[in-house]
């Protein structure tokens, strides 16, 4: 189910899921965001409890609110941090349903995208208010083509820090999200479901060891079965010259037949961060020469004014 597209007349929610966000950068980021889109941005705060942006019954009530409101066309996330996973046992994810709205956020939110996709609703990976537009981290044409309803089509040649590690092409559905959340969804009612998906999967400053045993638990869990390709984001802070991660991710994966790429900078990163539609049929094409990664429309065009 794709939510509502926004027009230039768009108005936007902001929330705080999981940690608490600077306020000097949550203004900043909604300042950048309005300048970049023209839309009404309007941020909701909660009193912070700990490192936590607020109890988890306000949490989860600021995003039913946010959810509920027929003048948002879209709820992004202030920044991740932890703790949105405590959210989900209160959130009516049956109630959001009825009413498809944008979600966009990463890094500890994917616990909220996974459960969206399994009901079966469009979500977002993209960048995040305090985050990455305060940063001027976000990559403006794939995050508003996104939510306009217009297709995606990233090209990445030789020497842009994308490459192929196995080569081939796939169809099939976007979904993922932060490997250490996705790793933590099994085994729960929002476990990741993998079978025909391009699975994207990305972190930040995990040892070469961790990504290891993440990967590994991955292939014990059977997620690995039927994906149909994979693509890695920048996984900055991730390597080392022992092993460089394309050579660990070679040595577990490279057996699996299917295209594998690293280095599509979505989620953690320093430059350019950009939206990937989960939920959404898309092509992958892996090669020497390139990578080609084609979304379709995400959203509902003409929709939402």
């Amino acid at each position: 189910m794709r939510p509502p597209a926004l027009g230039p007349r768009g108005k936007v929610g902001v929330v705080s899921l999981a940690s608490t966000a600077d306020h000097a950068s949550l203004i900043a980021g909604c300042s950048a965001l309005h300048q970049l889109t023209g839309w009404e941005v309007e941020a909701v705060s909660t009193e912070p409890v700990g490192d936590f942006a607020g109890t988890i019954e306000a949490r989860a009530s600021a995003l039913s609110r946010l959810w509920h409101r027929d003048d948002l066309g879209a709820i992004l996330c202030a920044r991740g941090g932890y703790g949105s996973n405590y959210l989900l046992p209160l959130i009516d994810f049956e109630v959001l349903k009825a009413a498809p709205k944008a979600f966009v956020g990463y890094s500890d939110n994917t616990s909220v995208l996974l459960a969206l996709d399994r009901l079966g609703l469009v979500s977002f990976h993209g960048p995040m208010v305090a985050s990455d537009f305060a940063a001027g981290r976000a990559d403006a044409v794939s995050f508003c083509a996104a939510l306009a309803g217009e297709p995606l089509d990233f090209s990445f040649v030789p020497g842009s820090g994308v490459h192929s590690l196995v080569e081939g092409e796939a169809l099939g559905t976007l979904t993922g999200g932060c490997l250490s959340v996705v790793v933590t969804s099994i085994g729960t009612p929002w476990e990741i479901q993998t079978e025909d998906k391009i699975l994207f999967l990305e972190d930040v400053n995990e040892k070469p060891f961790r990504i290891d045993r993440m990967l590994m638990h991955l292939l014990l869990a059977g997620k690995f079965e039927g994906v149909r390709g994979v693509i890695f984001g920048a996984m900055r802070g991730c390597t080392s010259e022992e092993e460089p991660l394309p050579k660990l991710i070679l040595r577990l994966l490279g057996g699996l037949g299917v295209p594998i790429v690293f280095g599509v900078p979505s989620g953690h990163v320093q430059s350019g961060n950009i939206t990937l539609p989960f939920g959404v049929p898309a092509r992958l094409a892996s090669s020497a020469s390139g990578v080609r990664l084609q979304v379709e429309p995400s959203t509902l065009i003409a929709s939402r004014s």
